[in-house]
């Protein structure tokens, strides 16, 4: 997930609007519908840390983007074609466990890396047998 969606996402959860937010995170509301538009991102690293107080997550959360895409690139460079369409299975059944709601981001965030930490692993031992 981009950036941008991450923050509209939190910011449409909590309800505020682009200038509450811009007030929290010391920075225009220009700045902020730009960050939400995908037109710049902070320039600051102390944006990202009050974002993430804000919003309650970790700050990893903001500065990382296309988790998906590095994991089904991975999984294709070390097992193939095969090895990047069950990692895209993999990917599409781990959200439709979230489609319910119930975990907080921090907490999918963790999941679905475990999840992917365990498949390359058992990807890795069941090509070496």
């Amino acid at each position: 997930m981009k950036f941008r969606d991450k923050l509209r996402l939190q910011r449409d959860r909590r309800g505020i609007s682009q200038e509450k937010l811009a007030e929290v995170a010391g920075v225009t509301r220009g700045s902020i519908a730009n960050y939400e538009m995908g037109v710049s991102y902070p320039k600051n690293r102390d944006v990202y840390r009050k974002l993430a107080d804000f919003f309650d997550v970790d700050i990893n959360y903001f500065l990382t983007e296309d988790e998906d895409e590095i994991f089904l690139a991975v999984a294709m460079e070390r097992f193939g074609k095969e090895g990047l369409n069950r990692a895209d299975v993999l990917l599409r059944e781990t959200a439709a466990l979230f489609s319910g709601g119930g975990l907080s981001d921090k907490d999918k965030i963790a999941f679905q890396r475990e999840m992917q930490a365990i498949f390359l692993d058992s990807m890795e031992r069941d090509s070496e047998e």
